[in-house]
């Protein structure tokens, strides 16, 4: 055999070693679990690899020692997870079970870090119809991500609400679980994932249902509130001989025409939001106030009832109708106020997102009745020195301070910043001048 032929073996006899010992290798690793690589222990094995002596052989030694870096490794250690839970609205109202549009509720709750800051947190709702016959349509699953800003530590229990409409009717499978890389503090445990199932439900049902929110709450207050405020009316009309049947007459009409008021205040108010209406619970107390106390002003004169005495019999009433109404409003999740860690706070909802809360409803009420009581006081005791028409002055202008004071409490952003200062002059102006006239009259 010549130089040149064993030359040629010899490199023959090298490539099939690096053949056999590359075979090896990748049998090994990919027989091995599959653990967290280190990127600069496999450069430094390649490397090794490729310092080959003259006869092919690899230094098995120090492969192997590169190998035991690469295995020793530390294992990626899961995020840690709290206790988590998820709830469907239930949909059984009967006589709505087959009108359409379709929609589902979805509320997840989970509870609040013990402490830290404030961190905003997402939650994805996925979402499938289980009993599909043929081919799925975008009308039987769904997926989308809503938003908890801030989620507040030291707040307790909280559960989020989110409604989807214009569904598939039918059986349902939902899921939901927080999305870790947008927001949420590294190293923060996150609320477990969640499951459940239900029903589609009746859309304008399932928008005002919420855990923490007593359907029919609102209506049936502001119901009650009213009745209270005719009786108090009618016997405060009896006791200053006023005719009795034509003044609850008038203040009824006013009622229905103060609820129109404060549904097109609610419409008038949203459009300067620019956000979307929110069905028969969209009313304000504001437009309310307005136009019933104007249909009780015109009404008065065909009566031939004096208009000061008439409003100060109307306002202990409308007074109490208000603190009534308000414990509706915390029933039914509106006008909800801020979260809050306070141990005064109470959990409440505002059809969206139940946590502790600033109870600036029951405040209000507690406020709208304390007015009431003073006003009842004043015109009972007979006859004062406080003007015609001062009482209703007096109160109303004390009952807009009072809720100006409460207003930044709540959760809703306001709409203008010179609106609440204008609000709270004003209202002052009233009440030192009607206290004024009554001193030194």
């Amino acid at each position: 055999m010549s130089r040149e032929q064993r030359r040629r073996a010899e490199r023959e006899q090298r490539r099939r070693a690096r053949n056999t010992n590359a075979t090896t290798t990748t049998t090994t690793t990919a027989a091995a679990p599959r653990r967290p690589v280190d990127p600069p222990a496999i450069q430094s094995v390649l490397q090794e690899l490729e310092r080959r002596d003259q006869t092919g052989k690899i230094s098995t030694a120090a492969v192997g020692a590169k190998r035991d870096s690469v295995d020793q490794a530390p294992a990626a250690t899961p995020r840690a997870t709290t206790s988590a839970s998820l709830e469907t609205t239930p949909a059984t109202c009967g006589q709505f079970d087959e009108l359409e549009p379709k929609a589902i509720g979805m509320s997840y709750t989970f509870e609040a870090p013990a402490d830290g800051e404030p961190f905003p947190m997402q939650v994805r709702f996925e979402g499938r119809r289980t009993d599909v016959s043929g081919e799925p349509t975008a009308a039987d699953r769904f997926s989308l991500v809503e938003t908890v800003d801030p989620v507040r530590p030291g707040t307790g229990r909280l559960t989020l609400t989110r409604r989807v409409e214009n569904l598939a009717p039918g059986e349902w499978t939902v899921s939901a679980w927080p999305v870790p890389e947008i927001g949420t503090p590294a190293g923060r445990p996150l609320p477990a994932r969640a499951e459940a199932s239900g029903t589609t439900g009746f859309a304008p049902i399932i928008r005002v249902r919420a855990p923490g929110v007593l359907l029919g709450a609102w209506p049936g207050m502001v119901a009650l509130g009213a009745v209270v405020a005719l009786t108090v009316l009618g016997l405060l009309a009896a006791s200053a001989g006023h005719p009795v049947v034509p003044v609850l007459l008038l203040a009824f009409v006013a009622c229905l025409v103060g609820v129109l008021g404060a549904r097109m205040y609610y419409r008038v108010e949203r459009l300067f939001r620019r956000r979307a209406g929110a069905g028969v619970q969209g009313m304000c107390i504001q437009g309310f106030v307005l136009a019933a106390v104007g249909t009780v002003v015109v009404g008065a004169i065909p009566l031939g009832v004096p208009l000061g005495g008439l409003l100060d019999a109307t306002a202990p009433g409308l007074l109490f109708g208000t603190a009534i109404g308000r414990v509706g409003c915390f029933l039914g999740g509106c006008c909800a106020g801020r979260p809050t860690s306070s141990p005064f706070g109470l959990w409440s909802s505002d059809r969206r997102l139940g946590v502790r809360r600033i109870p600036t409803q029951l405040v209000e009420s507690v406020i709208s009745l304390t007015i009431g009581l003073a006003a009842l006081l004043v015109v009972v005791s007979g006859p004062t020195t406080v003007p015609p028409g001062g009482v209703f002055a007096a109160a109303m202008a004390a009952f807009v301070l009072g809720r100006q004071l409460v207003f930044p409490l709540r959760a809703m952003p306001r709409n203008t910043s010179y609106g609440r200062v204008l609000a709270i002059t004003v209202s002052a102006v009233v009440l030192i001048g009607v206290v004024a006239a009554a001193v030194l009259g």
